[in-house]
């Protein structure tokens, strides 16, 4: 055995000591959440196993509790022989760009195939892991409007939310073959200088910021930091299976947290983005920003979950 299998193993060779941590496989390591969750997990003691399509390119600082594989099948299934936990935030993004009928292939292959590939190399392991939580979104609701939104509401019938229901439905198979699963169904994540901040925020240091399409509309945010803890709670927190709103436990409407924005920003909040300028320059794509998402974090808070930002102008307070 190789010194790098021999590592890739020293998580469930010492599961008896109560000082040892386990191996947590991650997709996505280099987008805007898994970068985070990245470094948490490391700095937390964990062995991360980072799946990527070009591993040699992953820009993660060094470290011995680290390693990078491909989505090479039998690279993948050798892996997951050590792995205890995977975690999976994999899929092309969404925004930015019209949707032609290959960015939609892309879209929904990137997280339905990638989850697919897990779940076999998870079934083929001899030693399984013990849980999978595979990421989904709160687009799975579709737009609805001023209704709260539980784990328990309804599906939509958007492109989106067609994919999402695919998504989590290829992670469940995991549980065939004993695994659990936890589907974190994240919303609109706000970090420093990325996500929706990146896109809003210039306009308002130039003083024209404002609203972004129907100012009506409800946004399910939530601060980085949260979405991380409530990414790694499932861990240890074995009621929290299946579905979970990744949320803030109040969701504002699009007026409000442009409101908030101008404040924090110290700016006003006085020039709107009308829903037909959002369609007109993404069509189909402008469906995110223009949905409706009341969602609220039941099961979160059922787990004992403690959010560190549950006030929209705390956590951009924090963030600018």
């Amino acid at each position: 055995m190789s010194l790098q299998d021999k590592s890739l193993t020293h998580s469930k060779k010492h599961q008896e000591s109560p000082l040892a941590k386990e191996t947590i496989l991650i997709t996505g390591a280099s987008g805007f959440i898994g970068s985070h969750l990245v470094k948490t997990c490391l700095q937390a003691g964990y062995y991360v196993i980072l799946v990527s399509r070009t591993p040699e390119k992953l820009s993660i600082p060094t470290a011995r509790n680290c390693k990078k594989i491909s989505w090479d099948p039998k690279e993948l299934a050798r892996a997951m022989e050590s792995v205890d936990v995977v975690i999976h935030l994999a899929g092309e993004s969404v925004a930015g760009r019209r949707w032609s009928p290959e960015v939609k292939k892309a879209i929904r292959s990137s997280r339905v195939e990638t989850t697919r590939a897990l779940v076999e190399a998870m079934r083929q392991a001899e030693s399984k892991s013990r849980l999978m939580i595979s990421a989904s979104a709160v687009g799975i609701y579709g737009n609805q409007g001023a209704d709260l939104l539980t784990e328990k509401a309804p599906h939509g019938d958007d492109f989106l939310a067609e994919v999402c229901k695919a998504w989590e439905d290829e992670a469940l198979k995991a549980e065939d073959f004993g695994v659990e699963v936890a589907i974190p169904r994240i919303g609109i994540v706000l970090g420093k200088g990325q996500g929706v901040l990146q896109k809003m925020v210039p306009p308002f240091q130039w003083f024209l910021g404002g609203p972004v399409g129907d100012a009506s509309i409800y946004l399910p945010w939530i601060h980085v930091e949260d979405v991380v803890r409530a990414l790694l709670h499932p861990l240890d927190h074995l009621t929290l299976r299946g579905p979970y709103n990744v949320c803030a436990p109040e969701p504002v409407t699009m007026q409000d947290f442009a409101s908030a924005l101008g404040w924090v920003l110290r700016r006003p909040s006085w020039f709107p983005v009308p829903p037909t300028l959002l369609k007109l320059l993404f069509g189909e794509a402008a469906q995110p920003i223009l949905s409706s998402m009341r969602a609220v974090p039941n099961a979160l808070h059922s787990s004992s979950f403690e959010f560190a930002y549950s006030d929209v102008h705390t956590a951009l307070a924090d963030l600018l």
